[in-house]
């Protein structure tokens, strides 16, 4: 047999490869192939390896780094460059990583959850892992939760304070061991612990905390428990009074509670699980999968009162695993632990300030969280997984804007008020941080710059080319890009919140800049280039520019943000441009004054209201127009959380199947085409006393989204255009997604949706970005 002949390569991987396991198994892949050489992780710049031996096992090598590298890790590019042999290696070797080196392209590795062998090892006899809940190796455990700084070693996280033991320390520098190398390895001897406290912060009296903890829930208590990026809130899901009690402390009378199951099985007894949901559910980011909920259900209503659905997950951690073990449930509550509008409390002295008046017992341990990351939430729509939050688990992983090419720069967006985060655009990647919330808090504006702040250390962003922000100056995410464009010295863009929805679905879908297509982005309200409140638009758009080409005709919101707590405002706004005001006025009095606030009295100053235009916006919104709906029909009269009666409409409307025929009137305007969602509203009106509520919720859903498709597939048509996009956050309602993708194929056109960010306002910053890269690059 003849040898091939000797050879030197220098390998450069970028990716995913850092803190799942990819030096290791590099160390074992070149050893079988019997290579000599070492690998070294280089900071932001990703792992560099070098190799010498035949070129036959080196090629064999590349082929396998690519074939056989850990499940976790993601490979976005392999740069190799040959030399001469030179004998300089007498083995392989992992190398302490080098954090001086900073070219760009490596990830800060998101949480990962606990894998199966880790699972089998806490289920085992060995007295080092079983029953122990930090238990972890090189593919999984807690990552960006943890990380002070980069690269991710043991030495830049919360796990420096937890020396090895001498048996940890083993397995760390054993090769052939699936912890070598592992940064987050401990065990009972070595590790974090958990101690079980009550509400005053005493220890209670117990051996096996997380036994105790779990026997309490049994009981009706309600537990903080802290995991990897925040505590939750945990209680029985099936109990009606538990719940209740819960929705009381927690000030949140209706919003839906996630729980979480010990397996698949059991959420099976409470849910319908399709096997890509399955699929997800189980995947190891393990998000809050939304699932149909069953009509014969051991959970209590309450958990997601007026929804069809209920967000389910799996345990990611051995906390959550050996908790549910010992409850044995088929789910329990597990909620974020915070008030409504605060950050998720992350140490143990917040939580006992902060969640006193909520739970009973806290269940915790001394690992310090770094990075606040609350749960990602996905819900398959019309086939595709789609987020509704990209946070624990995906974030801060960065999107391949594959449109554009890999430069030097660097773009900070801020995304709008609600669901916020916080993107920077570095070269063609994005880094997209987790859930940040809602900016109007104070403590959650705190977490915003904190977050900024963090990332910029954990990239080595050293400068910022542009800061991005919304049009609207009132956001206080507004104000802070404001105030840093100034502090930086760098331009300050102001993006339109709608054009940021659909550029953020045109770069994560490989579009270049200048690439224009034909975007439908439907949400609740964003500030328009007019002044107005936009919602529902079609919009010609390329990353540097826009045109509002169609859109909902617009209708008057009596009281402006009223409107968005009381529905009856939106529909009397509505109904005003087709009743007469004695109609109107007669109709809201006798039909719908117990909707508004202060009742039946409250209806004159609405009319007075729409009379004047005093404290009225005119608005073309999606969001509101199906707020409408669903008061008219009795669904939801009062929003207690971001999209509520729109949600409970959909759940309404999914009892039924089939829309009545209605007329969807279009009217042209010169270039711009409007679909008059007031006649629609006013077509429904009549066929209350004919048809039943959820045929005409199902009514509604389908004609507004035929109005706007066939705007969208006309204007398409005229500007020679083959792809339509669909963003904002109605753009996950699976009736207006179902209908539109019907409408847009009849048309023979492509349909492009989210998949690596979310329709809502959680991707907006990563639009943002694009935008901004778009006006330096001008």
């Amino acid at each position: 047999m003849v040898m091939s002949a000797l050879a030197r390569a220098v390998i450069h991987v970028t990716g995913f490869v850092q803190g799942v396991g990819f030096r290791p198994f590099v160390y074992r892949l070149a050893t079988a192939l019997n290579l000599k050489g070492y690998v070294i992780n280089l900071g932001d710049a990703g792992v560099e390896i070098a190799v010498e031996g035949h070129r036959d096992s080196i090629e064999e090598f590349l082929r396998r780094l690519q074939t056989d590298k850990p499940a976790p890790a993601r490979i976005d590019s392999i740069l190799i460059e040959w030399f001469e042999y030179s004998g300089e290696f007498r083995d392989f070797r992992i190398l302490s990583s080098d954090f001086k080196v900073k070219r760009g392209g490596s990830t800060i590795p998101p949480d990962i959850a606990i894998c199966d062998d880790c699972i089998r090892d806490i289920m085992g006899n060995d007295p080092r892992w079983a029953g122990y809940p930090f238990t972890c190796c090189a593919i999984c455990g807690p990552r960006f939760t943890m990380i002070f700084d980069m690269p991710y070693d043991r030495e830049r996280t919360s796990m420096v304070k937890f020396p090895m033991c001498e048996f940890c320390r083993r397995d760390y520098e054993d090769p052939a061991n699936r912890r070598y190398h592992a940064e987050g390895i401990c065990c009972k001897f070595c590790g974090p612990k958990i101690e079980l406290l009550d509400n005053n912060g005493s220890k209670a009296p117990c051996d096996e905390p997380l036994v105790e903890a779990a026997k309490l829930i049994k009981e009706g208590f309600i537990v903080a428990v802290k995991g990897i990026g925040g505590f939750h809130i945990a209680c029985l899901a099936t109990d009606d009074d538990v719940v209740l009690r819960l929705r009381k402390r927690r000030r949140r009378p209706q919003q839906p509670f996630a729980v979480m199951s010990l397996c698949t099985e059991d959420v099976k007894t409470f849910a319908h699980v399709s096997p890509l949901e399955e699929e997800l559910l189980k995947s190891r980011e393990r998000p809050i999968v939304v699932l149909k909920i069953k009509h014969e259900s051991p959970i209590s209503p309450w958990v997601s009162p007026g929804l069809d659905s209920i967000g389910v997950m799996l345990p990611y951690t051995g906390i959550h695993l050996l908790l549910l073990m010992h409850v044995k449930e088929p789910a329990i509550i597990m909620t974020s632990g915070n008030y409504p509008g605060e950050p998720m409390v992350t140490n143990i002295d917040d939580a006992l300030k902060r969640l006193s008046g909520i739970v009973d017992y806290y269940l915790t341990h001394n690992r310090d969280i770094v990075n606040r990351c609350d749960d990602s939430v996905i819900r398959v729509s019309n086939g595709i997984p789609t987020f509704l939050r990209r946070s624990r688990g995906y974030a801060p992983s960065p999107i391949t804007f594959s449109g554009l090419h890999d430069g030097d720069w660097c773009i900070v967006a801020f995304g709008g008020d609600l669901n916020v985060t916080i993107s920077f655009l570095k070269g063609n990647k994005c880094y997209v941080s987790q859930h940040i919330g809602d900016v109007d808090n104070l403590d959650t504006l705190s977490f915003l710059k904190q977050t900024y702040n963090t990332l910029k250390e954990l990239l080595k962003i050293r400068n910022v080319d542009a800061i991005v922000c919304d049009l609207n100056r009132s956001f206080p995410s507004t104000r802070f890009a404001e105030g840093l464009s100034e502090t930086l010295g760098v331009p300050l863009i102001r993006a339109q919140h709608h054009h940021a929805h659909a550029a953020s679905l045109a770069a994560e879908q490989g579009l270049k800049i200048d690439d224009q297509a034909i975007y439908i982005t439907i949400d609740g309200v964003g500030l328009g280039d007019d002044g107005t409140a936009w919602g529902g638009e079609v919009l010609l758009a390329s990353g540097n520019k826009y045109e509002r080409i169609g859109h909902i005709r617009p209708y008057p919101l009596p009281g402006g943000d009223l409107c968005a707590y009381y529905p009856v405002r939106a529909l009397a706004g509505l109904l005003s441009l087709v009743l007469s005001r004695e109609e109107l006025e007669d109709f809201l009095t006798h039909r719908y004054g117990h909707a508004f606030k202060y009742g039946v009295r409250e209806v004159p100053i609405v009319m007075r209201q729409l009379r004047s235009g005093l404290n009225v916006i005119s608005s073309s919104s999606m969001g509101r127009f199906l707020d409408a709906v669903s008061v008219m029909l009795g669904v939801c009269s009062y929003r207690s959380y971001e999209g509520e009666p729109a949600m409970k409409l959909e759940a309404h409307a999914n009892t039924s199947n089939e829309a009545i025929n209605v007329d969807i009137p279009i009217i042209d305007q010169g270039r711009i085409s409007m679909v008059d969602a007031s006649h629609i509203m006013l077509q429904l009106l009549n066929l209350m006393d004919k048809y039943p509520s959820s045929s005409i919720a199902y009514t509604a859903h389908v004609a507004i989204a035929k109005g706007l498709a066939e705007i969208a597939c006309s204007k398409a048509l005229e500007e020679g255009i083959k792809v339509i996009g669909i963003s904002g956050g109605a753009a996950v309602n699976e009736i207006i997604l179902r209908t539109i993708e019907e409408e847009v194929s009849k048309w023979g056109l492509k349909l492009l949706r989210h998949k690596a960010l979310p329709p809502g306002d959680g991707g907006i910053s990563a639009g943002q970005s694009f935008i901004g890269l778009a006006h330096i690059n001008a």
